[in-house]
């Protein structure tokens, strides 16, 4: 929920400094959990072992009054006890030596698989996010359990093991060269509350692969002191282009809504299949640019640039003609036009040098 560590410390009745001191040790990471607390004996059911053993009950009489098996009450006193008699047995010693002996590490996944780690390994040496290690291990290995991981057991392989002064290693191994892992949102954070918005993992199968035409992603290029925008729609199968000129005359939002309306109500019925969007503001009306438009609009999770990476690296590309800094209002819908109409014939490694525009035009001639 993004809360900062003093909140925490207020909640648990605790100081900021024991809740900063639990978080170094477990890297920022969720512990996990017992799935199913009800097996576990609790404390005051060992205080009332130790009460019944004070009176001489028997272990059968014991485990009786607990509900809980003889067995489990005969190698709880073995636990607790001091030098192994019924004499010594210490609740709290007991309670100790339970909860160590149920941490018992299981190893990561990762590390326990040399080959996977050396996959890995390779990824964040190319700088990959752990997302997108995830995706190509996923494409590599479709049909083999063993390659699957999630970003979540990568970054849990890093933090988690640079526990205890491994920190300068993994500032190396982070884009961020952070030694933590933080939430991915601040309480007072607006972004990412579009009222009902449909997150990218909700997205047809069929929007993962880039060898079906019509799925679109889209953000803004803002420009000097963010007072003008340009809108940047690039489609996945193609690197297709389309540059939108929001009004400035309007609000960032209603101009964002007329100008993808304009520019992708008239696109063939083939190519109005679904449109990716950063979770920013200037979207809060995707329900009316979907109805116009018929293309379903879904969102990326926040602070996650990799999961438009089409869109991504055009925008950077787009650069060479509006640098950082630029005043966007300059330019007119003319313009942008003839900046797309460059692009789209630009020929693309990835296309095998052939260009969007001829990508597309193949397909809608098909």
């Amino acid at each position: 929920m993004g809360a900062t560590s003093r909140q925490l410390a207020e909640q648990f009745g605790t100081s900021h400094v024991s809740v900063g001191r639990f978080l170094e040790h477990t890297g920022g990471m969720k512990p996990r959990k017992w799935k199913d607390p009800d097996r576990l004996l609790t404390l005051e059911e060992r205080f009332k072992i130790k009460e019944m053993l004070i009176e001489g009950a028997s272990m059968r009489s014991i485990a009786s009054a607990i509900g809980r098996a003889p067995s489990t009450v005969s190698r709880e006193i073995a636990r607790g006890s001091a030098r192994g008699t019924r004499s010594r047995y210490s609740p709290l010693r007991g309670q100790r030596a339970s909860a160590e002996k149920r941490r018992r590490p299981k190893p990561l996944k990762i590390s326990s698989d040399p080959g996977l780690l050396a996959a890995v390994q390779a990824g964040i040496d190319e700088k990959l996010s752990p997302e997108q290690i995830v995706g190509r291990l996923r494409r590599e290995h479709p049909d083999d359990p063993a390659w699957h991981v999630s970003h979540e057991t990568i970054y849990k392989t890093i933090y988690l093991q640079a526990r205890g002064g491994l920190k300068r290693d993994l500032q190396a191994l982070t884009r961020t060269g952070r030694t933590i892992r933080w939430s991915q949102r601040r309480p007072d954070e607006r972004r990412g509350r579009i009222r009902d918005m449909v997150s990218i993992w909700d997205r047809p199968e069929e929007a993962l692969d880039r060898s079906i035409p019509g799925h679109w992603e889209g953000d803004l290029i803002v420009g000097k002191d963010g007072a003008s925008a340009i809108a940047t729609i690039v489609e996945r199968h193609s690197n297709y282009l389309i540059l939108v000129w929001p009004d400035p005359e309007k609000n960032r939002i209603e101009a964002t809504r007329d100008g993808l309306i304009t520019k992708l109500a008239g696109l063939p019925e083939t190519l109005k299949g679904t449109l990716t969007w950063d979770q920013g503001r200037e979207m809060a009306q995707h329900k009316a640019v979907s109805v116009a438009t018929g293309i379903d609009v879904f969102f990326a999770d926040p602070h996650s640039p990799w999961q438009r990476a089409t869109n991504e690296n055009t925008n950077g590309l787009l650069r060479q003609y509006f640098p950082k800094g630029t005043d966007l209002k300059g330019f007119t819908q003319t313009d942008l036009d003839f900046v797309a109409d460059q692009m789209n014939r630009r020929p693309r490694k990835r296309l095998e040098f052939a260009t969007p525009h001829e990508v597309l035009s193949e397909h809608l001639l098909r």
